[in-house]
């Protein structure tokens, strides 16, 4: 279950006045940005202070869900279609915990002002395509128009971990126990 979404020409101005030459997205034949956390912002749109405090949030989702969202900024798709690298980004740094395919990328790439929420399997029921779609339009293009990135990429971020810690119902991994 995904969503993408072809973001509108004022946030173009915007995002690309706060990127820097970061590293350079994958391509069809390239490399995957390196994971470094829980967030990767490769195009330079959160302060340190900014994404520290979403580190601290995502890792605070994952300590009461196991849920693993994952936030990531790169500075140009390199013509690369979004949906196709937010599959190789999921599939290769492995998001989600191992069975129950409970990983989320928000992608957001200025240059192409494309923006993505890729949901594993496990969360597809709860993160449908309509609720990406609501938290896109709702959440993150209003900011970016306004030319508010890292408040647009903190709003996605925080709708997502709420909706996601809204759900008590589903399975959560069960600890492992430790060798005598």
């Amino acid at each position: 279950m995904v969503r993408a979404l072809l973001l509108p020409l004022a946030f173009a101005a915007a995002a690309l006045a706060g990127c820097g030459s970061g590293a350079a997205a994958a391509n069809d034949n390239g490399a995957l940005p390196t994971l470094t956390g829980r967030v990767v912002d490769n195009a330079g749109l959160l302060s340190a202070g900014e994404e520290a405090r979403l580190t601290a949030r995502l890792g605070a989702l994952e300590k009461s869900t196991s849920d693993q969202l994952v936030v990531v900024t790169v500075p140009s798709l390199e013509g690369e279609p979004i949906e196709k690298l937010a599959l190789r980004l999921g599939r290769g740094w492995k998001i989600g915990q191992k069975g129950l395919d409970n990983g989320v990328l928000l992608i957001v790439a200025p240059t192409e002002r494309r923006v993505r929420i890729e949901v594993g399997y496990g969360l597809e029921g709860l993160l449908t395509d309509d609720r990406a779609k609501a938290i896109i339009e709702q959440q993150l293009l209003p900011r970016f128009i306004a030319g508010q990135n890292a408040d647009a990429i903190a709003a996605g971020a925080l709708s997502i971990s709420a909706l996601l810690e809204s759900d008590k119902r589903r399975p959560q991994p069960r600890p492992v126990k430790k060798a005598a």
